[in-house]
């Protein structure tokens, strides 16, 4: 049986990890045995990943470190090799796939990385950047999540059969409303007759959500009854918080933090807004079109993938504020309209964007990897040759 080994930088509660606890579920159902490791900083009180991985099944190795540069970090990943012996190491970041290169020449495993998008701070993770471009030559294959992810490496010059597009998809049965539109706002203190907007997300410049709240505002002033609901934690809280109070709309705007459980965040909203500067193919864009939400998005990396214009959504393209008001009120003047661009969304989702078929084809490039894997990989295993697949 086909062994992966996972590798992320976590933090927090939210986003990309959470995504990867739920997906190895179905790797183990359909034949490969999988183990998580996540590395995160020791004094994130937020982290609550090993009780996600425990109601989940899933196999999660939790690796503290103290500090970016942490050489225990290294060597309690040389001890999950040793153990677990895995034939393919695929890391989902830049310090992991920097990790990944040097640990997999190590020890003679194959790489694959997935490129969820880049999150550019600026400061330290310029320089991972600049090594993950090195570590990105050296995969044996690479996975983009949207053609313009794909694009970001051309000038890397990867031979083509080394770099496939596998756009994310969902569960489409699991993402899908269950409640009453009016008694899921009544849970978030909202009266039935308001018009809530609502978005998912880390709280990162990246996401754009101060573009967002000024929207509001001028939906507000345009005499619209409108709500946004924003559900997320990350280091931009305190400043969106600021900009709301300086835009007198403490009684139109909620950040109402992580969301163990988005069901229900959904199930209150009566138009879904994605106002990111830069995106790979989102995962919250699926699950609100899976949860029959009309969107509203801005017009970046692969979100015109999923948002055909007039007819499931509406783009828009930066900068922002007025563009995002404009075409939110279309939707908040026609009831009609929502209705229509959300199942045109269900659709959309359910023909285009299953879960089933995006395992599949990771399972295809692992096994492409694995058939290709030279002979005497992983022979720095203990000093014994890995099994034949």
């Amino acid at each position: 049986m086909p062994r992966i080994l996972h590798l992320r930088t976590v933090t927090g509660r939210g986003g990309g990890p959470e995504k990867t606890l739920l997906n190895s579920q179905r790797f183990i159902a359909s034949g490969y045995e999988l183990r998580l490791a996540y590395i995160r900083p020791a004094d994130d009180a937020d982290y609550d990943m090993p009780e996600r991985a425990a109601a989940l099944g899933a196999p999660l190795v939790d690796i503290p470190e103290r500090g970016a540069i942490d050489p225990r970090t290294v060597w309690r990943l040389v001890r999950e090799i040793r153990e677990f012996r895995p034939h393919v190491l695929h890391p989902h970041d830049y310090k992991t796939n920097i990790l990944a290169v040097l640990l997999g020449g190590w020890f003679r495993l194959p790489v694959v990385t997935t490129m969820h998008g880049y999150v550019t701070l600026g400061g330290r993770l310029d320089w991972y950047y600049r090594l993950d471009r090195w570590a990105l030559r050296r995969m044996r294959h690479v996975i983009a999540v949207s053609d313009d992810l794909a694009a970001a490496i051309a000038d890397l010059k990867l031979p083509a059969e080394r770099v496939t597009v596998i756009e994310n998809g969902i569960d489409a049965e699991y993402f899908r409303p269950r409640a009453p539109r009016d008694e899921a706002k009544r849970r978030f203190g909202i009266p039935a007759e308001r018009l809530v907007l609502g978005c998912v997300g880390r709280l990162f410049p990246e996401k754009g959500f101060d573009l967002l709240i000024e929207a509001v505002r001028r939906l507000v002033d345009r005499g619209y009854d409108a709500h946004l609901l924003v559900a997320g934690e990350g280091p931009e809280r305190q400043r969106l918080a600021q900009r709301v109070a300086e835009l007198q709309l403490g009684d139109r705007v909620d950040l109402v933090g992580h969301l163990a459980d988005t069901i229900p965040f959904y199930e209150a909203l009566d138009v879904f807004v994605l106002s990111s500067l830069r995106e790979g193919l989102p995962n919250v864009l699926l699950e609100a079109m899976s949860m029959r939400l009309p969107v509203v998005a801005t017009e970046v990396g692969g979100v015109p993938r999923l948002v055909r214009n007039g007819e499931n959504g509406f783009l828009v393209k930066l900068p922002a504020p007025d563009e995002l008001a404009a075409a939110t009120m279309l939707l908040l003047d026609e009831a009609a309209l929502r209705e229509r661009f959300g199942a045109a969304g269900r659709e959309c989702v359910e023909t285009q964007y299953s879960f089933r078929t995006r395992m599949a084809r990771v399972q295809a490039v692992y096994d492409q990897v694995l058939d290709g894997a030279p002979q005497g990989t992983g022979a720095r295993l203990d000093g014994q040759t890995r099994e034949a697949v």
